[in-house]
């Protein structure tokens, strides 16, 4: 969703579906101006055993806003991201991330296992989508 969708995230997910309460506290807890890194988002995520998409729709669902994309690619300020195109992209980082992606599409997802098994930072793959003209969608949180 786009900034001018602040305060309306909930409308993304079906009327009617409820938060997970457990859930709700973490997040509440993490909250600083009604603010959530994406990282807090993922570290709730692995302490309550659950996905990243139900913490994601429970941040929605509070009106919260998710901010400092691991992957640079939303939430710094002044500026909307800090992902710039690499210089150069080796043949083996072009190859895995050709392997993943699906109409010059690539998941966050799939970004973070690449990264983790090139043993590189999220956001030199996400700066080496930039050079290939690959977008990082969907985000595991639903943020984009």
């Amino acid at each position: 969703m786009t900034h001018e969708d602040a305060g309306h995230y909930a409308s993304k997910h079906p009327k009617g579906i409820e938060a997970d309460p457990k859930i709700v506290g973490q997040i509440k807890q993490k909250l600083s101006n009604n603010h959530i890194s994406c990282a807090a988002a993922h570290l709730i995520a692995t302490d309550l055993s659950v996905p990243p998409s139900q913490v994601g729709m429970t941040i929605d669902l509070l009106e919260a806003r998710i901010i400092k994309c691991q992957m640079g690619l939303f939430g710094y300020s002044p500026q909307k991201n800090i992902v710039k195109p690499a210089d150069s992209v080796s043949s083996e980082l072009k190859n895995a991330l050709d392997a993943k992606q699906n109409g010059k599409r690539i998941s966050c997802e799939h970004c973070w296992e690449i990264a983790l098994q090139h043993e590189l930072k999220k956001l030199e793959v996400a700066s080496a989508c930039e050079a290939l003209n690959m977008k990082i969608k969907p985000c595991q949180l639903g943020a984009f």
